[in-house]
């Protein structure tokens, strides 16, 4: 692994690894070797990657793609990335991912900061690509990836489900990272506009989802009571807990309250 690597040259940079920003480096090659793998990166791809940090991974992006298009927000590594690989077809943006608007690119491959892999995940998700290869925290892969009825089932998964297909490809350890995070990492594959699911209304069922989640355990009749206000005995599903309910069946009731005009279009 590259530990004393990374801090050497954090220490040339004046830089230490920011808490706050969720700075995790990855030291092991052979792990960003195989994100790459899993991406089938080739010539003529143009790859994004957010948050390349120290530039581990993106050494690896970098000999596969045609072009290299790296969303950094701190200053200092702009211009070590810059520099390190200028000698391939490579641009660094400088700025917060969750603010800047993204380049056109075939395929994203990225070891995300962790503070971010939500509101990160689903502006991707407004893109049209071919594949993602993400790296997040183990127990959010794991939600992502999470069928209904699992433990890990959850408004992540169904969210994610009605907008891309997602697949756990491996788990990384934390100690392949420096300094090392709390928890352990999984690298996932996303491929987005592969949901098998049509929703009709997708910021109503968005909004659906996210109260009836809020009352997982509960019977769809009382998390709509709870959440909506709404006491309704004739309902589909009415029985069913909301953690057993398919993103499909949720569709039906967000459908169902529409048709009734008990719930607004514009919410």
């Amino acid at each position: 692994m590259m530990t004393n690597k990374v801090k050497e040259r954090l220490e040339e940079l004046g830089l230490r690894p920011s808490r706050q920003l969720g700075q995790h480096f990855l030291v092991d090659k052979e792990v960003a070797i195989r994100q790459v793998e899993a991406a089938g990166i080739d010539s003529k791809d143009t790859v994004l990657e957010v948050g390349p940090g120290m530039g581990i991974l993106t050494e690896e992006i970098v000999k596969k793609a045609r072009k290299t298009i790296a969303i950094e927000k701190e200053r200092a590594f702009k211009g070590y990335l810059g520099g390190r690989f200028s000698d391939y077809k490579f641009e660094v943006i400088q700025g917060d991912a969750l603010n800047v608007e993204f380049p056109e690119f075939d395929k994203v491959v990225s070891n995300i900061p962790f503070n971010i892999s939500s509101p990160l995940t689903f502006k991707l998700l407004q893109r049209e690509f071919k594949i993602g290869v993400l790296m997040y925290q183990k127990e959010f892969a794991d939600r992502m990836v999470a069928e209904v009825g699992e433990k890990n089932y959850s408004r992540l998964s169904v969210m994610v489900s009605t907008k891309a297909k997602v697949k756990k490809l491996f788990d990384v350890s934390r100690n392949r990272f420096y300094p090392p995070p709390r928890v352990d990492a999984s690298v996932v594959a996303i491929e987005p506009g592969k949901s098998i699911y049509q929703i009709t209304h997708e910021e109503v069922f968005e909004n659906v989802v996210r109260e009836l989640f809020n009352y997982r355990r509960k019977t769809i009749k009382n998390a709509l009571k709870y959440g909506f206000g709404l006491n309704l005995e004739n309902i589909p599903f009415k029985n069913y807990r909301v953690e057993n309910l398919s993103p499909v069946e949720i569709n039906r009731i967000t459908e169902e309250l529409l048709d009734r005009g008990l719930l607004p279009l514009d919410k």
